[in-house]
């Protein structure tokens, strides 16, 4: 079902697409309210797991899938909000959808942000095949060394754990604890992260735990309630609050939501209510810097398949 609609979503006018969706979200959130949006088991912690840096009680990582050029286009606004609000972030670009600046990506990275790589063409069509997928990782491969990155994320959440151990990678972005509403709905069932491959080879992966703006926003068309009752659970749990952030969906210059775009408002409101109830409790880690710390303080691998 899934290679069927990635051929005719292209011929689907953008408004059907998302009221079809709309449509077939509010049948789902009935049905999986016990599972989403929180999966009691998923805050489980992990054997052997060394905790937070300085004894922090949570994580709390903010990624930015770019995927389109107006969404390129913003990203410079979005980082300046977040610095001024004391965050930072990673900010993911699909290489061959669209021009990739050299010197966005340079200033990211100046400014104490990371960049990472969001597959290759984000046409789903990236793990059609195990051939297709080789393929397309030896360019990948050749676009992280190239932007001296060390973190992926699969279009649409797609993804193939042992496929892509072939990818040059530290870190993963691909999967996420409990989210019936993606595509492929296969969550890995736990707010920390976790290892993938053997003690020699692998990567960290670093599921997110807060469901994604435009599932929220867009096609919910809730406010921010959703991700403050998670992030209260994930606090208490101890666990990783990893968000996903759509520059291309948000609207710097209206307060009311549009067909496919929600206003900064929202975002900002959430940072600031992580700030104030939570001042000095979280670690607000790079993705690469998280990954760097598990390799020296959590040296005992998690395995996957346990999940």
């Amino acid at each position: 079902m899934t290679k069927i609609y990635y051929l005719i979503k292209p011929l689907i006018p953008r408004i059907i697409q998302i009221i079809l969706r709309r449509f077939f979200v509010k049948l789902k959130r009935k049905k999986y309210e016990n599972v989403w949006p929180i999966l009691e088991k998923s805050g489980i912690k992990p054997e052997g797991f060394p905790g937070w840096l300085d004894g922090k009680k949570f994580a709390f990582l903010v990624t930015h899938d770019v995927e389109m050029q107006r969404g390129h286009d913003k990203c410079l606004q979005l980082i300046q909000i977040e610095r001024e609000l004391g965050f930072k972030s990673s900010f993911n670009f699909v290489p061959e959808r669209y021009i990739v600046s050299q010197k966005l990506r340079q200033e990211i990275q100046t400014n104490g942000f990371e960049v990472g790589v969001h597959g290759l063409n984000h046409d789903g069509k990236l793990f059609s095949s195990k051939e297709v997928f080789s393929a397309r990782a030896k360019k990948i491969n050749e676009y992280l060394n190239q932007w001296n990155a060390v973190g992926f994320r699969a279009p649409a959440m797609h993804h193939n754990l042992e496929w892509q151990q072939a990818l040059d990678i530290k870190y993963d972005l691909s999967t996420f604890d409990t989210d019936p509403f993606e595509p492929q709905a296969d969550g890995v069932g736990t707010i920390f992260p976790f290892w993938v491959g053997n003690n020699n080879k692998g990567f960290w992966e670093l599921p997110y735990t807060l469901v994604q703006d435009f599932t929220l926003f867009i096609l919910m068309k809730e406010t921010t309630d959703i991700w403050e009752k998670k992030l209260d659970w994930i606090v208490d749990k101890g666990g990783m609050a990893l968000l996903n952030v759509h520059p291309d969906y948000i609207n710097f210059t209206s307060y009311r939501n549009g067909i496919e775009e929600f206003s900064i408002d929202l975002y900002i409101k959430f940072l600031k209510y992580i700030k104030k109830k939570y001042d000095s409790e979280y670690w607000n880690p790079l993705p690469k810097d998280l990954t760097e710390y598990l390799n020296i303080k959590f040296k005992k691998s998690i395995s996957n398949s346990t999940h």
